[in-house]
């Protein structure tokens, strides 16, 4: 059985332009945090990337992919940002999903 609150390693994600929640690397511009996003095969707005959900043609927000540290599958009940899982705040690879082993 999935567990649909344990963060995998984003060698894992799905480029099948389904939704799912990353957690996007602390930087200068600021903390560690979680966002809705799919991939994308690329369009007349832009190239083959992970882009955040709120994305719109003329505005579109793409992820590279050292930005992104790990992701889950969507939770299946509703999704408000008061219920985002916190980012992950552990170590990179040998924790998420057993990759370490």
């Amino acid at each position: 059985m999935d567990e649909p609150d344990r963060w995998r390693h984003m060698a894992s994600a799905p480029k099948d332009g389904s939704r799912i929640l990353v957690t996007i690397r602390p930087s200068e511009q600021g903390p560690a945090e979680v966002d809705l996003a799919y991939w994308s095969n690329g369009d007349q707005f832009g190239a083959e990337s992970w882009r955040a959900s709120d994305s719109s043609p003329g505005h579109i927000i793409e992820y590279a992919e050292p930005e992104l540290k790990c992701w889950m599958p969507m939770p299946s009940a509703n999704l408000n940002r008061t219920s985002m899982p916190s980012p992950w705040e552990g170590d990179d690879t040998q924790q998420l999903d057993g990759s370490g082993i």
